[in-house]
């Protein structure tokens, strides 16, 4: 076997539909997490690709999510609050299903909030702004994580990575999307770390003392800090508040208590709100579109980069060639599909 692989994208989603559908997922739930496993590969943001399977099967395997339940959509035509309930399920094929009907209310009521119940969450959270640009609108989506954040100043976990993504619809251009977890990075890039045996940069995390640590295992065990010190804590609050007590569902804290560990994907809810840019702006002079343009041009003509532009480039890429995969990460492809749920502790 050469030491890189290349599998077109259909190709990739196959293979983890079918890892999935012997792990006992029902075919609705293996091709949701599919499409962002393989949409992670595809645009080389590798903490969330073929490395998240495992922590899948894991949290099945131990009984901490249903992966054979399908979701359900709450019947409430007159509200601009769409409510969906996982089931205990993942959240990918909840957020599938609330999707349409969010753009829809959106688009009547010029805004609109998803509220997705009793899920359990891995992946990032530009697919779904992203699903909100490909309908024309703009949005953002948020959800705690379970406990491994110390809030500034603090010495223990208590918040989660709480992820915050937006984006802004473009005519002629991929989507102005930001995702980004409100900790100074995401757990799985410390697991990388760790994997990897790098040391972390400054600043990073504290031990299980509260002291400050550059080693990935200590990081682990002990808490990552906000970025930007208090106002990362801040943000991070603002997620638990609204993405957790706000939609009735679990805290970080409440998360890892349920949980008992780290090592599963952590369960909670998400919400995810989706605006009309005509909607607002009618009236006013100007096309929020174009007006956006002009904003975008003047950043890109000062040198600057717009978020994402990398993960773009990555995806015209793999599209146009195929995503290249190392001999090691075929090799697990194809342990994990021989083995299921028996391939992980």
């Amino acid at each position: 076997m050469t030491d890189t692989v290349t599998l077109k994208p259909d190709a990739l989603h196959s293979r983890v539909v079918a890892i999935l559908t012997k792990a006992g997922f029902h075919a609705a739930q293996a091709a949701a997490i599919a499409r962002v496993i393989v949409a992670g590969e595809r645009d080389a943001c590798k903490s969330h690709g073929i490395y998240r399977i495992e922590g899948v099967l894991r949290t099945v395997k131990a009984g901490k999510v249903r992966p054979d339940v399908v979701p359900k959509l709450a019947q409430s035509e007159a509200s601009a609050i769409v409510k969906v309930d996982a089931k205990g399920g993942f959240s990918n094929a909840a957020f599938e299903l609330g999707v349409p009907v969010l753009a829809e209310r959106a688009r009547h009521f010029g805004i609109a909030a998803l509220a997705i119940n009793d899920c359990t969450h891995f992946a990032a959270l530009w697919p779904e702004v992203e699903a909100l640009t490909d309908q024309g609108l703009a949005g953002f989506a948020m959800c705690p994580s379970y406990a491994t954040v110390a809030p500034a100043g603090g010495t223990a976990p208590l918040l989660g990575t709480n992820p915050f993504a937006f984006g802004w619809p473009r005519i002629d251009n991929p989507p102005y999307v930001f995702d980004f977890a409100t900790s100074v990075a995401a757990r799985g890039e410390i697991e990388l770390h760790r994997r990897a045996g790098k040391s972390l940069p400054e600043g990073w995390a504290i031990d299980a003392a509260g002291q400050p640590t550059t080693d990935p295992q200590a990081a682990l065990a002990g808490a990552m800090l906000p970025f930007g010190g208090h106002k990362g804590s801040a943000i991070g609050t603002m997620i638990e508040l609204l993405a957790g007590i706000m939609i009735g569902d679990f805290t970080s804290r409440e998360a890892l208590d349920y949980l008992g560990s780290t090592a599963f994907a952590p369960r909670h809810g998400e919400l995810v709100v989706a605006f009309s840019p005509e909607a607002f702006a009618s009236g006013r002079p100007g096309d929020p579109f174009a007006r956006a343009e002009v904003l975008f041009e003047a950043i890109a003509g000062q040198g600057a980069r717009l978020p994402s532009q990398r993960r773009f480039t990555a995806r015209a890429r793999a599209e146009k060639d195929g995503i290249p995969l190392t001999a090691a990460e075929v090799q697990q492809l194809d342990r994990l599909l021989e083995l299921g749920l028996d391939a992980v502790s």
